[in-house]
């Protein structure tokens, strides 16, 4: 079964007209900057657990050079129960670069996205797409499944995205700068609703009969097995145990004061957040580091020797 790709990509962009969840960061006034807030926002983040932080931070910090001069101890409060906190540090410090230079407005050039701190193809496609209304490949994990039944035929994509599925997802992208820009919106969407991960929703999908997938008979997934995350017990739970700790206190926290019944795990998460870049070390305990990441200075040498910048920076 070959799916007829302009008919798809028709149905698909009235569907996403009629029926697109009425996210701020879609919003028309939204600016670049806060398309690219949102982007780092919801890597790994469902879009109902960013809308409320999103608006809180766009407000206190509406622009890069808000961030930048922000401290990073109140960075990291915003940032809450995002998860990830690191993404934090690395906003700010894209926000850094994009004031030093890029004269405080997003970058609009793939090469120099790329090259901002926390920016890697993705993020650099979806801000390209989204802000601007350029053509790009948006390819997260909702478009990737979509193709993958689409046009491919199976219930999930492979783990990992290969050069040839880049390349077969490059077709699906209409030529014109408009029409590709809703065609990522609109299959993004599309994998966030309905064709999602566990539970599909096949009779409401407004391209069901050119579906390869749904033809065969919804075949289930023949590749590795598809473990879940953990989260109960892990080193990741303890760091954002310890974060809600310090977050919560102006002084520095004890780490006999956080909560966990694995003293050797606490201490090695507490070792990792500092490493980081997250918590500071006081003869008192841990607490919220106040200024710049030492990592900063360097960074935005680099990216102002590189010219056009560099992939190296891309998460």
């Amino acid at each position: 079964m070959t799916p007829d790709v302009r008919a798809v990509q028709a149905r698909l962009a009235a569907w996403y007209a009629a029926v697109a969840r009425p996210l701020p960061w879609r919003d028309a006034d939204t600016t670049p900057w806060g398309v690219l807030v949102s982007e780092i926002m919801l890597q790994q983040t469902p879009a109902a657990r960013v809308e409320g932080p999103w608006r809180d931070w766009m407000t206190v910090w509406p622009t890069p050079a808000h961030l930048a001069a922000a401290p990073v101890a109140d960075v990291l409060r915003a940032w809450g129960r995002l998860g990830y906190p690191r993404r934090a540090l690395r906003l700010r410090d894209a926000a850094q670069a994009i004031v030093d230079l890029h004269d405080g407005r997003v970058p609009d050039d793939e090469a120099a996205l790329l090259a901002l701190p926390g920016v890697g193809r993705y993020t650099a496609a979806a801000v390209r797409a989204f802000a601007f209304g350029r053509r790009s490949v948006v390819l997260d994990v909702n478009v990737r499944r979509v193709l993958a039944r689409l046009a491919a035929g199976v219930e999930h994509p492979p783990t990992h995205e290969s050069a040839a599925e880049r390349a077969a997802a490059e077709d699906w992208v209409p030529h014109d700068d408009a029409d590709a820009a809703t065609w990522s919106a609109a299959a993004m969407e599309l994998g966030a609703v309905v064709c999602t991960a566990r539970a599909p929703l096949c009779d409401a999908c407004p391209v069901a009969d050119s579906c390869a997938w749904l033809a065969a008979g919804r075949p289930a997934w023949s590749g590795p097995p598809r473990v879940a995350q953990a989260w109960e017990g892990t080193d990741r739970q303890c760091r954002g145990r310890i974060m809600a700790a310090l977050r919560a206190s102006d002084r520095p926290v004890p780490l006999a004061d956080v909560a966990w019944p694995d003293v050797s795990q606490l201490r090695r998460a507490a070792t990792g957040l500092v490493a980081d870049g997250l918590a500071v070390e006081h003869p008192a305990g841990l607490a919220l580091p106040r200024h710049g990441s030492p990592r900063l200075s360097s960074c935005v040498a680099t990216l102002a020797g590189s010219g056009t910048g560099s992939p190296s920076m891309a998460r």
